[in-house]
């Protein structure tokens, strides 16, 4: 973390990351993050090995931005490798947002 407060998903367990902490999520963990609440999360995000992901986040950027329609992220989950499953754990944690 680089700066500000993260909420992290990583299995069943829903944590906070402060700036300066670490977080390493193993290959098949299901895992999500978001910025906590009246919060910014500056992340640096490192995949490795290298898969090619600057399309998906640039998507996502254009989703946030209203560019994009989200279903287009649904469907590109076969090419970035990147699949959504229900999570009670970050349901729960995230409800009120």
């Amino acid at each position: 973390m680089l700066g500000g407060r993260l909420q992290a998903l990583a299995g069943d367990s829903v944590i906070t990351a402060d700036e300066g902490d670490f977080l390493l999520v193993p290959p098949g963990l299901p895992h999500a993050f978001a910025a906590e609440p009246d919060a910014d999360a500056d992340v640096l995000i490192v995949i490795t090995p290298g898969v090619e992901r600057f399309d998906y986040f640039r998507l996502l950027d254009r989703v946030r931005k209203g560019t994009a329609d989200p279903q287009e992220v649904l469907d590109s989950q076969e090419r970035f490798d990147n699949f959504f499953v229900e999570s009670a754990a970050w349901r729960r944690a995230r409800q009120h947002y």
